[in-house]
């Protein structure tokens, strides 16, 4: 498992060269390295602590196998704040998000 961006908003969101960037699950903040193949088009975040959190909010009020929509939220520099996406009800007008799927 792993946090897809996607290939537009890798290019968008992430300054091109950067080797980490840091998101924040809950109250825990982890550093991420992005691997060669984020920047050639693939659009993947992979971590063992991201997928273990992945892990955990897939199986807490997702009954299936579905892939899980997560809003990544800028919280400073090469960083991000994830948090599940429940409805668009819940996001706030000021939040400035874009797409990831677990």
């Amino acid at each position: 498992m792993a946090l897809y961006v996607g290939a537009s908003n890798a290019r968008r969101y992430f300054p091109k060269g950067i080797e980490a960037i840091e998101l924040q699950l809950d109250h825990l903040a982890i550093q991420c390295q992005l691997r060669e193949s984020f920047w050639e088009g693939r659009g993947e975040i992979y971590d063992p602590r991201l997928c273990a959190w992945l892990e955990s909010k897939r199986f807490s009020g997702n009954s299936n196998q579905n892939p899980i929509p997560l809003s990544m939220i800028p919280s400073g520099p090469n960083s991000f704040r994830l948090k599940p996406i429940t409805s668009s009800r819940n996001r706030r007008s000021t939040d400035q998000t874009f797409p990831a799927i677990a």
